[in-house]
C-alpha cells in the first residue's frame, strides 16, 4: 500500500483530533477570545447605568491592550501545547512517526486545527468590538489582524517547543516581553514584533505616543495587505521549519525530548 499523500495525512489529523477541540481546553481558547470583549461590555454597561459617557475608542484599548497584547498570546500558547508538543511531552509521537505518513505535515496538521478553532472565535470576537463602538467598515480588519497574529504566534510556539525542551517559556518571554517593547525600538526594529503589523492592520493603535515622552521612538506603519502577507508568510515559513525539525531528528520513547 502506497503512503498516502500530504493532503490526506492533513484530513486524516483533522478529523481524527476534531473532537478534542470540544474539551476543556478548546473552550478555554474560545474563552480567552471572548472574555476581553465580554468584560469591555460589561464596563459600558455600568457607566451607561451610572450614566457617564462612553468614548468611541472604547473599543480600541479592549482590542489593543486586551487582545492584542494578552489574550492572543496566551491563546497561542495554550494552542501550541495542545499540538505536536502534547505528543512529545506523552509519548505518544513515536507511534504516529511509524505510520506511512509524511512527518512534516504533522506539526503543521495539528497546529491547523487549533488555530482554525481560535480564528472562529477571534472572528466573533472582533464582530462583537462593534457592540462597543467599533465601525461596522473596520472590523474585518480587526479580524485579520487578530487571526493573522494568532497564525504567526501559534506557529512560532509550535517551532520552538520542537527546538527547545522549555520551548513555551522562551516564547513567552518573546510573545510578553520584547514583543511588549515595541514603541521603544528604533524604527525599523519595530518591524520584527508582532504588535506591529497588527496595529498596521488596524490602522489604530490603544495610546499615542507623544515626541516628548521618555525613550519613545517614531512609530512607523506597514501597508496592511503587506503586514497580512508578513503575519502569514511567517507563519508557513515556522511550519515549515517545525516539520523539518521534527523529520530530520529522532524521537524515541525515553528520549530526553520526550520530557516537557
Amino acid at each position: 500500500m502506497s503512503a498516502p499523500t500530504p493532503l490526506q495525512t492533513v484530513q486524516a489529523i483533522l478529523r481524527g483530533y476534531r473532537p478534542r477541540l470540544f474539551q476543556a481546553r478548546g473552550w478555554v481558547l474560545a474563552g480567552l477570545a471572548m472574555l476581553p470583549v465580554a468584560f469591555g461590555m460589561l464596563g459600558m454597561g455600568v457607566n451607561a447605568a451610572k450614566g457617564h459617557e462612553v468614548t468611541s475608542g472604547w473599543y480600541l484599548i479592549i482590542l489593543h491592550q486586551g487582545l492584542i497584547r494578552y489574550m492572543v498570546p496566551i491563546m497561542a500558547l495554550v494552542a501550541a501545547s495542545a499540538g505536536i508538543r502534547e505528543d512529545l511531552e506523552q509519548r505518544t509521537l513515536p507511534l504516529m512517526l511509524v505510520r506511512p505518513a509524511q512527518v512534516w505535515t504533522m506539526p503543521f496538521a495539528k497546529g491547523l486545527l487549533w488555530w482554525a478553532w481560535g480564528a472562529l472565535w477571534l472572528v466573533f470576537a472582533s464582530c462583537a468590538l462593534g457592540v462597543i463602538g467599533a465601525q461596522a467598515s473596520d472590523i474585518p480588519f480587526l479580524a485579520a489582524a487578530l487571526v493573522g497574529i494568532f497564525w504567526a504566534e501559534l506557529a512560532l510556539l509550535t517551532l520552538l517547543g520542537l527546538i527547545f525542551k522549555r520551548g513555551n517559556l522562551w516564547g513567552a518571554i518573546w510573545l510578553f516581553v520584547l514583543d511588549q517593547l515595541v514603541r521603544l525600538f528604533p524604527t525599523n526594529l519595530q518591524r520584527f514584533t508582532f504588535i506591529h503589523y497588527a496595529e498596521s492592520i488596524t490602522g489604530s493603535r490603544a495610546t499615542d505616543i507623544n515626541v516628548n515622552q521618555l525613550l519613545a521612538q517614531e512609530q512607523i506603519s506597514t501597508p496592511w495587505p503587506l503586514a497580512i502577507l508578513v503575519l502569514f508568510a511567517f507563519g508557513f515559513a515556522c511550519w515549515a521549519l517545525s516539520g523539518s525539525r521534527l523529520h530530520s531528528r529522532p524521537y524515541g520513547l525515553g528520549g530526553t525530548d520526550t520530557e516537557g
